[in-house]
């Protein structure tokens, strides 16, 4: 029997019992689409990842500094000084001091967030000024009252005209002189534009603390390795040991969330495959069910001189058949169930997180769908192909 026979007379038995088809491949249907869509929300969260922390600046080292007691402190000029020895590797410094608490805006209470930075931060961070001015270094100098506020500060609390108007952080009255260009493609509580950033010499004073924070961009982003080992020599060197800074890269946090996302979405995937393995526990029960309905049919056909080859390669089609179908189906099912997945997020979340099925997911989950048909069906093929042809045609 040709190929092309076994594929017609597999197809053929499939349509004849539809219903008993469609149970036995639900558990393929499942898994399949179980897996392609949380591949494809794994591939979209790295993304929303990647995305968000391109915003902070990929390109730049986070460091943190702390006294060496009453012998050894860093001042903010030392940092800059630090950064200036060193024109080949580093770039921009921007001391950073984060505050606590709420916004005050009028009489309402707000959880922006508040950063107290220098005039560079627009370049560090590549904002643009919609409104007004940023800031500059006589407003650092003079810790002047001034702050520049995020595009949905300005929507939301002062129609649009923030430019002028008065706040309050930390009970202090700062007055508005320059909004940001919108960063994210939706203004939202909470987002990159729910933002407000002030001189960091007013914040250290507001806060009454001193600077321990900087953000240093690099000249060149592909040397991130040599760029952050001349800091660090150069702050050990300051400090006279390793103890006390630490320097964290943007990329590095990226990849180190990257990974975990990869580790969870392997979990979930392995969790899902299961469906898999129960769908093609599923088939081979169905086959074994099958063979002993058609036994005379077996047995008529080896009595007219078909090979015990011939059988078994007609169940094994017919099994993996059946299982391709069900992966098919997953397939389109996980497409749908993956766009759903977006829309929801969209309007949930409001957030641009896409999740899109991945070549590699629909081509893993295909094959392993029909590698599955072929495993658990060689079982139920073996046992027909050893029927004895008498014995057979005696079943009833």
């Amino acid at each position: 029997m040709r190929l092309t026979e076994s594929l017609s007379l597999a197809l053929k038995n499939i349509v004849s019992s539809k219903v008993r088809t469609l149970l036995t491949m639900l558990g393929i249907i499942i898994g399949v689409a179980a897996v392609i869509v949380i591949v494809g929300l794994g591939s979209g969260l790295e993304h929303y990842v990647a995305d968000s922390f391109s915003s902070m600046g990929t390109n730049t080292l986070t460091v943190t500094v702390q006294s060496r007691g009453a012998t050894r402190t860093m001042e903010v000029e030392d940092m800059y000084a630090l950064v200036e020895e060193h024109p080949q590797e580093l770039d921009l410094c921007s001391p950073t001091v984060s505050m606590m608490g709420g916004v005050k805006i009028g009489t309402e209470t707000v959880s922006a967030s508040v950063s107290g930075v220098s005039e560079d931060y627009s370049s560090i961070y590549g904002c643009t000024i919609a409104q007004g001015r940023g800031l500059q270094y006589s407003d650092i100098a003079s810790r002047a009252r001034v702050c520049v506020v995020g595009a949905y500060i300005n929507q939301a609390y002062f129609g649009g005209q923030a430019v002028g108007q008065t706040l309050r952080v930390g009970g202090q009255a700062l007055t508005i002189v320059g909004v940001l260009g919108q960063r994210e493609s939706t203004l939202s509580e909470g987002g990159a534009d729910d933002c407000l950033y002030l001189p960091y010499s007013t914040a250290a004073r507001l806060g009454g603390s001193r600077v321990s924070s900087y953000v240093v961009t690099m000249v060149d982003e592909s040397r991130m390795a040599q760029s952050k080992a001349v800091l660090e020599q150069a702050l050990t060197a300051f400090f006279g040991s390793d103890d006390y800074y630490t320097i964290v890269t943007m990329s590095e946090l990226v990849d180190t969330m990257t990974g975990m996302i990869n580790i969870l979405v392997g979990v979930l995937a392995g969790i899902a495959a299961i469906s898999l393995v129960v769908g093609g526990i599923g088939i081979m029960n169905i086959m074994l069910v099958s063979v002993t309905e058609r036994t005379r049919e077996i047995g008529v056909r080896k009595s007219l001189g078909a090979k015990e080859r011939t059988i078994m390669e007609q169940f094994v089609i017919e099994a993996a058949v059946t299982s391709a179908l069900g992966g098919l189906i997953g397939i389109a099912l996980g497409c749908l169930l993956s766009a759903a997945a977006t829309v929801a997020a969209a309007r949930l979340l409001g957030e641009a997180l896409t999740v899109a099925p991945t070549l590699s997911a629909v081509v893993m989950a295909f094959s392993i769908s029909a590698g599955i048909g072929v495993l658990f069906g060689y079982l139920p093929a073996k046992k027909a192909a050893r029927l004895n042809p008498i014995d057979a045609l005696r079943y009833d």
